[in-house]
């Protein structure tokens, strides 16, 4: 078990890891950068991007994750994140849950006092994420081809702290999407976040559809992009 260490206000946490429960993780990157999307846009937050992602979404941007990477033990990623001077960190992908050590990585970074969240495409089971850690559900349209791997049992383990997102390719994903926020009463379990395909959906067209259906979701436009373009590991 990690030891857990508790950072007194004002203070930086400090991980302690357990050496003798130190599994490996394939990890892409870990970086420094503002969080670009979630109700966390505009914070400075660690991200660990991890290798690999059984998925195949049309418009992912992320490509580069799905291979390759180096093989980092928990101890390893928890000593790089706590070279940085902040208490955010997120944990994405490629598909963080495609890799079973990454729940403890979860409980390490939660026990070592960090505000965590984890972005996961909503394939994969979340029951077992450490419920500390704020879950960011990617729920796939028909748009990104990958409809059909949505594990709608996810819902029942979304909490009031986590998020759910969806990413529209056009005004058919908008009209399935709105269907969803009404047929499972979205908005009542957590913040639904509609963000449109950077460089296919314009977002003020996007801004008008929820406007016009004076929707109760969070316009996300990704920060990242519009500050650095599509510049991997920013």
């Amino acid at each position: 078990m990690a030891t857990e260490s508790a950072a007194q206000p004002g203070t930086l946490p400090t991980p302690v890891v357990d050496q003798a429960h130190a599994q490996n993780l394939r990890v892409t990157e870990i970086f420094f950068s503002l969080q670009g999307e979630t109700s966390r846009i505009g914070l400075p937050t660690v991200f660990i991007r991890l290798t690999g992602c059984p998925l195949r979404c049309g418009y992912c941007d992320t490509a580069y994750a799905f291979h390759g990477g180096n093989s980092l033990s928990l101890a390893t990623i928890m000593q790089k994140v706590a070279t940085y001077q902040t208490r955010y960190v997120t944990v994405t992908g490629g598909e963080p849950l495609a890799q079973r050590p990454v729940f403890m990585l979860l409980r390490q970074l939660a026990d070592a006092g960090y505000s965590v969240s984890l972005e996961t495409s909503g394939a994969l089971d979340v029951s077992a994420v450490d419920a500390r850690v704020s879950k960011i559900v990617d729920l796939k349209t028909p748009g990104s081809g990958e409809l059909a791997r949505n594990l709608w049992s996810n819902l029942t383990h979304i909490t009031t702290h986590d998020e759910i997102k969806f990413v529209l390719c056009d005004e058919a994903d908008y009209d399935w999407a709105c269907q969803q926020l009404h047929t499972h009463q979205l908005v009542a379990r957590c913040p639904v976040l509609f963000s449109p395909v950077y460089g296919k959906l314009a977002p003020d067209t996007l801004a008008s559809w929820i406007l016009r259906d004076a929707l109760p979701v969070r316009l996300q436009v990704q920060l990242h992009k519009i500050l650095w373009g599509e510049t991997p590991g920013r």
